[in-house]
């Protein structure tokens, strides 16, 4: 086959030119994961999100206080400075700052000058996760937060991780929604040669994206295979749902069951994974992650296997993007285009969507 004829590559590349990429500026009133709940202790932790420098202690009330990380006097990362009781002290002059950014010291003169705090960011703990508006304040409404009922559901045993992806989450979001790569970029480790060519519907919203595969019967991977018991050839099921459901969350939710015994005998097993991926940079990305299951509860040896399984298959989509971000970034503007296929439309409206927000709050 040869290469694309060139009204074929300008159509790809006006059709790009209305999807959101590592170029557009981030959607700043949304909730973001920050961190894990036990990252954040009586102690300083600076932390890069959305082009921002932050820095995150807890109170020693329990609260997340979430600040600015920069003394607006000489520039000092106030991580850099120390944390005395609930005051945040600059390590340079000495300024100090309350929790909401208040400037309440400056030890050279007796009285304490107006107008030179900081900016404190709302934050709001769900679980093991911290969230974050770094948006207009006003406009942080809880109800925008999409549920997360199985993240806190004793019912549901779970594990945690956090990855450093060098790469646009834009393309993580992306990812996420065409899980056909599952058959190659993850054929070591979850994925099964039949996937990619398994029937599909897809879901396509305002603001809500999703794709449903059902791959049966076919035979599982270890990771799912081992703890559910399911480890014959063609016995299982595997039906899965791979939705966008925020610019901070996308949430997979799989089911698994004998597909050779009768609806009434069989025994279901489902597991759920929250991913969570937070801008740093505009191509780099906090990757934060929470898988869960409703089976083999209080089985530590079984999170152990699935939660190091699982990393292996994340890490693997960490790679990738990696390398497709260092192809980005060495392709000339004018040698750059990219088809897409059928199973890409969930993405294409993601990134059509994404692209649309930042354009509605950047003309407010």
């Amino acid at each position: 086959m040869t290469r694309p004829q060139k009204n074929v590559i300008v159509a790809a590349q006006n059709a790009a030119s209305r999807l959101a990429d590592r170029d557009t500026p981030f959607v700043m009133n949304e909730w973001y994961v920050a961190a894990f709940g036990d990252e954040i202790k009586h102690q300083l932790l600076a932390r890069t999100l959305l082009g921002h420098r932050l820095v995150f202690y807890r109170s020693t009330q329990g609260q997340v206080v979430a600040l600015e990380d920069r003394c607006p006097h000489r520039s000092m990362p106030l991580s850099a400075g120390s944390l005395e009781q609930d005051t945040l002290v600059c390590g340079y002059h000495g300024f100090r700052f309350n929790t909401e950014g208040d400037c309440i010291e400056v030890p050279s003169q007796a009285s304490c000058p107006k107008n030179v705090g900081i900016r404190a960011y709302r934050t709001h703990e769900r679980g093991a996760v911290v969230w974050i508006w770094m948006g207009e304040p006003e406009q942080a409404d809880l109800a925008k937060l999409p549920a997360q009922d199985w993240m806190q559901d004793p019912l549901w045993e779970r594990s945690q991780g956090h990855l450093s992806l060098q790469a646009s989450y834009v393309r993580l979001h992306e990812n996420l929604l065409d899980l056909t790569h599952l058959s190659f970029l993850h054929a070591k480790s979850f994925g099964t040669p039949d996937y990619a060519k398994a029937a599909f519907e897809t879901e396509i919203g305002d603001g809500q994206f999703a794709l449903l595969r059902h791959v049966v019967p076919t035979t599982l991977p270890p990771v799912w295979a081992v703890p559910t018991g399911l480890t014959g050839q063609g016995q299982a099921a595997r039906v899965v749902r791979s939705e966008f459901r925020s610019l901070g969350l996308h949430e997979v939710s799989v089911l698994f069951y004998d597909c050779h015994l009768p609806e009434s005998e069989r025994a279901q097993f489902r597991i759920r994974t929250a991913h969570m991926p937070t801008p740093e940079t505009a191509t780099s990305t906090h990757y934060f992650i929470v898988h869960g299951r409703d089976f083999a509860l209080d089985d530590p040896a079984t999170t152990r296997f699935m939660h190091e399984q699982l990393f292996v298959a994340f890490q693997e989509d960490v790679d990738g993007l990696a390398l497709q971000e260092q192809a980005l970034a060495h392709t000339r503007p004018e040698d750059l285009y990219e088809l897409s296929v059928a199973a890409d439309a969930p993405a294409v409206a993601m990134r059509r969507y994404v692209l649309a927000r930042q354009h509605q709050e950047s003309t407010r």
